[in-house]
């Protein structure tokens, strides 16, 4: 993946893509935690989202950019968040998901993710297993590998 930039603009376009899919999630001052660290600390509590984490954020962004008539499928590995914000993603889009995840996942995650619509594959091992057999399909499909966070359209948000 080539180095990109993520400028200003770019978090203002994503911000604007996700708004209708993402819940606003309020912002506030933790008197307790800020009393401890000494300046204000801020909470946003994220697993009020859909998925029950920010990750639908990033994975809306990009795969809500992809063509679902070029698109043969969304490709991920993760042991939960990120998988059930693809599947949620990838289903809204018109594009079928495969999500790679460690055996061991928790069932709640694991039957989130098949909820959302994804084809669920089980690895056995860790996740850094499930990213390489994720990796594989997609090379071997043409299916598009969306990353849990190195990638700039994940990370604009």
């Amino acid at each position: 993946m080539p180095d990109e930039t993520v400028t200003r603009s770019m978090i203002e376009d994503a911000a604007t893509r996700v708004a209708g899919v993402v819940r606003p999630t309020p912002v506030y001052l933790s008197e307790g935690i800020s009393k401890v660290a000494g300046r204000p600390v801020l909470l946003k509590p994220e697993q009020r989202q859909r998925t029950g984490s920010f990750k639908i954020r990033g994975a809306y962004n990009k795969i809500s950019q992809l063509d679902p008539a070029t698109t043969p499928a969304v490709v991920a590995a993760s042991a939960g968040n990120h998988a059930q914000g693809v599947a949620l993603a990838a289903s809204l889009s018109g594009i079928p998901a495969t999500i790679f995840m460690p055996d061991n996942v928790s069932l709640p995650k694991l039957q989130a993710t098949q909820d959302y619509g994804a084809h669920v594959v089980l690895v056995s091992g860790t996740v850094d297993q499930a990213i390489k057999a994720a990796l594989d399909h997609a090379a071997g499909t043409g299916g598009v590998w969306v990353h849990p966070f190195d990638d700039p359209k994940i990370i604009r948000l």
